[in-house]
């Protein structure tokens, strides 16, 4: 994976800065630091996140397509636009349904 800051101070489209690949689950990290991170996602249809549980709350963001969000058991459809917010320490699941693009925002603290 590239380890290419992401660019600053210029226009850019949420959806158009990360590439589907076949078979697989693309990120990329557009910001880090010690306060979170936004990392955008795409997913081929049928790939997955399986159940985890992570130690903040985090806001998906549908950029593209359709999927299904499992938290604590209780399953979500999302589609373009739409978002959740999971939260920390309850376990959940990513599943594309058809190619999607997300973007996830994690706040630490």
């Amino acid at each position: 994976m590239e380890k290419k800051e992401f660019p600053k101070a210029e226009k850019f489209s949420f959806a158009d800065s990360v590439a589907y690949a076949d078979g697989s689950i693309v990120s990329k990290i557009l910001l880090r630091n010690e306060k979170g991170n936004v990392t955008l996602f795409a997913f081929d249809q049928g790939e997955m996140l399986s159940e985890h549980t992570a130690p903040f709350d985090a806001i998906l963001q549908v950029l593209d397509g359709k999927t299904e969000v499992t938290i604590d058991g209780n399953k979500n459809i999302l589609e373009t636009g739409e978002s959740i917010i999971m939260p920390a320490n309850i376990p959940h699941a990513v599943v594309a349904l058809d190619k999607f693009k997300m973007l996830l925002i994690m706040i630490k603290g």
